[in-house]
């Protein structure tokens, strides 16, 4: 396991301001290239009652990128639809490592649990 120097805690949130980040799981059905991007993946993920298309800066990151389908992940699913390479996001990928500058893992759920449960 690699050692890093952890960041210091953010500041302190109410429980309300946590309860509005929606946190769901998803299988991911399919992972595509974003032509002319060096670091996104288009991801579409299955949340049980939809699908969405969710890019990942990945590229640089894994070798296969398409070894994560049929994984299930955390998704951040209510945050603002965001256009990347002419192409929009709606969600992000709940990954662990990436704000500490290391080599990112998804966060999933130790056992598989219906496409679309909340983590919270």
């Amino acid at each position: 396991m690699k050692t890093m120097k952890v960041a210091p805690i953010k500041s302190t949130i109410s429980f309300d301001v946590l309860d509005r980040v929606d946190i769901r799981v998803g299988t991911i059905e399919l992972v595509e290239d974003v032509e002319k991007s060096d670091k996104l993946v288009r991801l579409t993920v299955n949340f049980g009652d939809h699908k969405r298309k969710i890019l990942a800066g990945m590229k640089q990151e894994r070798k296969y990128p398409k070894e994560i389908e049929g994984k299930q992940a955390l998704f951040v699913v209510n945050l603002e639809p965001r256009k990347m390479m002419g192409e929009v996001s709606e969600g992000m990928l709940f990954d662990i490592g990436y704000a500490d500058k290391i080599t990112p893992i998804l966060a999933i759920p130790e056992e598989p649990v219906p496409n679309g449960t909340r983590a919270g």
